[in-house]
């Protein structure tokens, strides 16, 4: 009998009992959101979800429509100053997250928005409000006590409304707390300021409130620790903004790098880079490419830097975000930013109907529990508690077990030793081809120092600092330490000749037994440059002394002699001489340059390459203009435009002005040191008293126009030159005059009176005026006069236009009346060959402002694009000084961008695109 084996079926009980276990294993995770006016709301997830389910559950929660500028924060591992992350919508919340469940997140503003006007919902603008305020209290965001008792009334008035005495008496802001360590002091300024802003709703209050703190140093900054790896080991933060990266310094900033300036973006393991290339508006015709590095504590902490750069670079300045690589064997991070830009989100807005909605303001809480606006000082120190001891409860879970080996490591996470080290590693070395090579190695000097060396390192500008105050005799304070200083100014110090408080750095050393300091300079003011330190050579006194000498380092004074006005020669003479006196010591005041810029040899692993903006890829003219005034409005918010600003010479190398200097001209100068160059000066032909004038001829070419508008930029006319003035003005045909000055300011004479009253005559020489016409507004005064040649009896009839609003100090808050007289004057000029005579004080800085507004009026209309910069440096070529300080540029630059949003020039139809 043959038996046959059947197979039945089979039962695997251990595949049961797990299927059975996963049934009742929960399918979703809960996740806590802590939100910015102290509530918090648990929202169950799928576990297998994106996060970004959460956050559409957050946004539908608080029903917030501009919601791209938010995000999620959670306390990732290893516990450290960086711990916080942002939540990545596109990933799964169990794959980021490492300590839960329960999963706890913050809801907080991850891009700060450049100017809350932009914002279209005052339910967004509430939440940035409370944002802000959390920042200050938490000390993240550093604020300047008068700024922030300014920003706490009007925290104030959006809560209690306006200031009644009644229901206000002595004390009543001593429940609320708007800075840590805050005084009886503070809180009556806050009272005092709270008074003046009755009327505001708390809509208006907040707005305030956002458009003062936009203007700090450090609002909207995403700040990573970092520390210069030198004897000084100065530690220094690395902040992402919406306008590039800036580098503080003790919460100062010392400089930024714009993303217009930024061409690459990478890291490799600890290292970070950015490489920057040559200026948009870079005064010099060179293509410098600087690479800057640096070493950060860990891998990680690197990376989320290089992240954060991304992120912020796409949401600001792309039109859209760029897709991942899509390359199967591509090497690096294939991270890009997947959300919304603020450019869409702008368009968005502008399509979208306005929400007319009403919500609730969290009240102010008394005391330990409860806030002003939301913010409670027990939340802050609850949340920083929170974070405390998850890093403790961290430490202890996940490294007490381990060896010794594991516990060295935690400690590098420690307050001490998490700080990252700037510099790049010395194994780099030049590149070629990022070399100048338009100077000759003469720039470099080896004075018995060091050697020459063919190949020319490359070092980023001089990092912007803390401008030095002055007082002038003139129309404004100027900021210049390292160019052209007139002698009519006054230089506040500390008494020993220094300025105080602003970073500057006084380092002495003697020369080894072979007579060498150790170190090279290149710059000089015959090279139009500073002079900087190009090389430090190791263990050499320049080494060696304490304070170290670095390269990149600018030198002001050497021995107490300021070298800003020296060509390089004299320089490397003066550090020579100091070898042959007593002591042979040579003391130098630097301002310290915080960076080593070294070119790499090879490619770091990930990198990331800013894209310019859509409209600066058009070729048209019209979008080159656009992408132009997309620049300046970028290196304002960054500083960098008045960092350039402030390095462009005052007057241009190899000028001569010897005719200013000659004996019988002396007095005709209204400032010993404001005098015009002799190739461009006017040349009377018939002087009273010679030939000369201090006034130089300005001619400004539109590109693509055919257009040159002509000017003669004088200084305001004196007592015995009132009669050459009016001579130039005869032998130029010229007839229209702009007075940008009244005649006496601060209590000093700005300008003589050159014109007779109203319906008088006067004499000058040969040549008689009548004023036949005066008006005269708040802001401006229009003349009219009869100018007659005595001995031919050849009439002219002289326009005159005086523009009289300029404030004794700084500029004009608001630009709109000096726009309006720049288009009068645009209207008179209308048609005009001969040279229109402009003129303030000393002639240079308020006449430069004019000047440049009008042609970059001009350019616009032109359909050219506009560089401030280079207008500068064209007039400056021509007078020097023009535009005389850093308020004036920032002024007129801000004036350029309003009359461009506003429309009121506008590109002209005549100029083809």
């Amino acid at each position: 009998m043959s038996m046959r084996l059947v197979s039945s079926g089979s039962y695997n009980v251990r595949a049961s009992e797990m299927a059975h276990l996963q049934d009742r294993t929960p399918k979703t995770v809960t996740c806590v959101v802590h939100f910015l006016d102290d509530s918090c709301e648990t929202f169950e997830i799928d576990k297998r979800a994106k996060a970004q389910n959460l956050l559409d559950k957050v946004f539908e929660h608080l029903e917030l429509v501009e919601k791209d500028y938010f995000g999620l924060q959670y306390l990732d591992l290893p516990p450290g100053d960086d711990a916080l992350r942002w939540l990545d919508p596109l990933k799964t919340i169990k794959k980021q997250c490492r300590v839960g469940p329960p999963f706890e997140f913050f809801f907080r503003v991850k891009f700060y928005v450049s100017d809350p006007s932009k914002l279209a919902e005052e339910y967004t603008r509430y939440h940035f409000f409370l944002q802000v305020k959390r920042d200050i209290l938490s000390e993240k965001l550093v604020c300047p006590p008068s700024q922030a008792a300014l920003l706490a009334s009007f925290s104030v008035q959006s809560e209690l409304g306006d200031y009644n005495p009644d229901e206000h008496k002595d004390g009543y802001l001593a429940d609320f707390l708007f800075i840590p360590s805050q005084t009886d002091d503070f809180e009556k300024m806050v009272c005092e300021k709270h008074k003046q802003h009755r009327g505001q709703t708390p809509a208006d209050a907040e707005y305030n409130f956002l458009d003062k703190a936009k203007r700090l140093d450090m609002y909207g900054i995403d700040l990573h620790n970092a520390r210069v790896r030198d004897q000084s080991n100065i530690e220094i933060q690395l902040g992402v903004t919406s306008a590039g990266l800036v580098v503080f310094q003790n919460n100062v900033k010392i400089n930024t790098f714009s993303w217009a300036k930024i061409v690459k973006i990478s890291f490799k393991r600890k290292q970070f880079f950015i490489q920057l290339r040559r200026e948009a508006v870079s005064v010099e015709n060179d293509s410098i490419e600087n690479l800057i590095g640096f070493n950060m504590i860990s891998y990680r902490s690197c990376k989320n830097l290089w992240k954060s750069c991304v992120e912020h670079h796409t949401f600001f300045r792309l039109h859209h975000p760029n897709p991942p690589s899509k390359k199967i064997f591509s090497i690096g991070s294939k991270f890009r930013y997947s959300g919304r830009t603020e450019y869409q989100t702008l368009e968005e807005g502008k399509r979208r109907a306005k929400i007319d909605r009403t919500f609730s303001r969290s009240p102010s809480k008394r005391y330990a529990r409860r806030t002003v606006g939301g913010v409670s000082r027990d939340a802050i120190l609850e949340e920083k508690r929170y974070i405390e001891g998850y890093r403790n409860l961290t430490k202890s879970q996940t490294f007490t077990s381990n060896s010794t080996n594991s516990t060295h490591n935690f400690n590098r996470y420690d307050g001490v030793n998490s700080h990252t080290r700037a510099t790049l590693p010395h194994d780099y070395k030049s590149r070629a081809s990022w070399n100048d090579g338009t100077r000759s190695e003469k720039s470099d000097d080896d004075g018995g120092f060091l050697s020459h060396n063919t190949s020319r390192d490359t070092y980023p500008a001089p990092a912007p600092t803390k401008v030095v105050n002055f007082n002038s005799s003139e129309e404004n304070t100027r900021s210049d330490q390292y160019y052209d200083i007139p002698a009519y100014e006054e230089y506040i110090s500390n008494g020993n000749g220094y300025a105080d408080g602003h970073g500057l750095v006084t380092i002495r050393m003697t020369p080894d037994d072979l007579g060498r300091f150790g170190f090279n300079v290149k710059g000089g003011a015959d090279q139009g440059m500073p002079i900087i330190v190009s090389r430090v050579a190791p263990g050499t006194p320049a080494d060696l002394a304490i304070p170290r000498l670095n390269e990149g380092d600018q030198v002001l004074f050497i021995n107490g002699r300021d070298v800003s006005q020296h060509t390089h020669e004299q320089v490397v003479m003066f550090i020579k001489a100091s070898r042959e006196t007593h002591s042979g010591e040579l003391v130098l005041v630097v301002r310290p340059n915080v960076y080593v810029g070294e070119d790499q040899s090879e490619e770091p692993d990930f990198t990331y390459i800013p894209e310019t903006h859509q409209i600066a890829s058009s070729s048209s003219s019209a979008n080159t203009l656009e992408s132009s005034l997309m620049l300046l409005q970028e290196s304002l918010e960054s500083g960098a435009a008045l960092a350039q600003f402030e390095q462009l010479y005052r007057k241009k190398p190899n000028m001569t002005m010897n005719a200013a200097r000659n004996e019988s001209n002396i007095p005709k100068n209204r400032y010993r040191d404001i005098s015009p160059y002799d190739k461009t000066r006017v040349v009377l032909k018939t002087g009273s008293t010679g030939d000369y004038i201090n006034a130089n001829y300005v001619n400004m070419e539109i590109p693509g126009s055919g257009i040159v508008n002509r000017y003669i930029a004088a200084q305001g006319p004196l007592p015995n030159t009132c009669t050459d003035f009016w001579q130039m003005v005869w032998e130029q045909h010229s007839s229209l005059v702009v007075m940008l000055t009244t005649k006496v300011e601060r209590g000093r004479v700005k300008c003589h009176q050159y014109w007779p009253e109203l319906y008088e005559t006067e004499d000058f020489g040969a040549l008689q005026i009548t004023c036949v016409k005066e008006e005269e507004t708040p802001s401006f005064a229009f003349r009219e006069f009869n100018l007659t040649h005595v001995e031919t009896s050849e009439e002219r009839h002289i326009r005159h236009m005086q523009y009289i609003a300029w404030p004794d100090h700084g500029v004009p808050d608001d630009p709109s009346d000096f726009l309006e007289f720049v288009m009068k004057v645009r209207q008179n000029r209308s048609g005009m060959v001969e040279p229109t005579i402009v003129h303030c004080s000393a002639g240079i800085g308020r006449t430069g402002v004019l000047i440049t507004m009008e042609t970059a009026m001009c350019r616009v209309e032109a359909r050219q694009p506009v560089y401030p910069l280079i207008i500068v440096k064209e007039m400056r070529d021509q007078r020097a000084m023009l535009i005389q300080t850093a308020s004036q540029y920032k002024f007129v630059c801000e004036a350029i961008l309003r009359v461009y949003n506003e429309g009121l020039v506008k590109p002209s139809e005549d100029y083809h695109r």
